[in-house]
């Protein structure tokens, strides 16, 4: 039973593709995102390489008001996990662009239309180096004052960009919204309900795929959200439905909306857990989640890890996990809250 349980969380999370080809690229500067775009700001496609040699495609977002010769503080954003940034992480930085702040949305590794193969992979130190590439852009953009930058992450993300500020000093502060604990999860299932030997038995049956793919040269993809729901669904996964797979929030290049994550992908997050260093976090942490969100716990449980005066945890009153991808009906998104917080912990005036 607990096999299965186990399992049931791998599909659940890896919602993926299982080609081993490249995704095309068509980097261009045509407005594709699920949101409006705001006439505050200016937005262009850029790349950069992580260390691992991966080619990173973002959106970089900036206030038409800026003056050309102007240093601004920086704000790298990604996730959530199996999104692109045309969804949430697009969102956010238009926003914070809007109030001041360069900000770049990107797609991380093997996903969207950054680079990486085989496509539809994580990894918890690919996706950590994923952020510090982005501060490395940013310290290197004409209009970013490097003595000021930040980053974001969303659900996954979340986790990353903390496991990111753990280990890149040049981040000032650090943002977790509705965040996951991927390599948590993956080993031990929701609400850590994965013993042992459940999770043993999950290591034989995902190595034995690897042998499989490798024989038919394709990588199986875990099961993903259904295209049409019976109504018995998790609440969860109708809320992840309502998301990725409506209007509100559907884009094509997402693994969540139109793919699967490639099943053996969690091999690497069940082994390799992040956080180890969380506590020796010097700069700013804010954790937000929803009240209602069933991830609640990866949010209080990592808060409860970082030690300081300068972190922070906000719960959102009536919010459910996906409520913070783009502020549901309520407008969950604490956008004033998350700008004082930067504002305040970059030295801006």
């Amino acid at each position: 039973m607990l096999k299965k349980i186990a399992l049931l969380g791998i599909t659940a999370l890896f919602l993926l593709g299982n080609n081993l080809m490249t995704e095309a690229k068509s980097l261009n500067n045509k407005w594709d995102k699920v949101f409006s775009k705001s006439n505050k700001v200016n937005v262009q496609k850029v790349e950069f390489n992580n260390r691992f040699g991966i080619t990173l495609v973002g959106d970089l977002y900036t206030p038409k008001a800026m003056n050309k010769n102007a240093k601004l503080p920086a704000i790298a954003i990604s996730g959530p996990f199996g999104a692109v940034k045309e969804q949430s992480s697009g969102l956010y930085a238009q926003n914070l662009a809007e109030r001041g702040f360069i900000t770049l949305a990107f797609d991380p590794s093997y996903t969207g239309e950054s680079s990486g193969t085989p496509r539809h992979v994580a990894s918890p130190d690919i996706n950590t180096e994923d952020f510090s590439a982005a501060v490395d852009f940013l310290n290197n953009y004409k209009n970013v004052d490097s003595d000021k930058i930040g980053i974001l992450g969303i659900c996954g993300f979340g986790g990353f960009a903390i496991n990111a500020a753990a280990i890149d000093t040049r981040i000032k502060a650090t943002t977790a919204v509705t965040m996951y604990d991927m390599t948590r999860v993956s080993a031990k299932g929701y609400n850590d309900s994965v013993d042992e030997n459940a999770r043993y038995e999950m290591k034989q049956t995902l190595n034995k795929q690897r042998t499989e793919d490798f024989k038919s040269g394709k990588y199986l993809g875990a099961d993903g959200l259904p295209e049409k729901l019976t109504g018995n669904e998790p609440q969860f996964v109708k809320d992840y439905w309502g998301y990725y797979k409506t209007k509100r929030g559907f884009h094509a290049r997402s693994i969540n909306s139109n793919g699967k994550w490639n099943m053996t992908s969690s091999l690497s997050l069940i082994n390799q857990p992040i956080l180890q260093y969380s506590p020796e976090i010097k700069s700013a942490v804010l954790v937000i989640h929803g009240e209602n969100a069933h991830s609640r716990y990866f949010g209080e449980d990592a808060y409860k890890k970082l030690k300081g005066d300068n972190k922070e945890l906000l719960i959102i009153k009536g919010a459910n996990h996906v409520d913070l991808y783009d502020g549901g009906d309520n407008n969950a998104i604490p956008f004033d809250k998350i700008e004082s917080f930067y504002k305040s912990n970059l030295g801006v005036d």
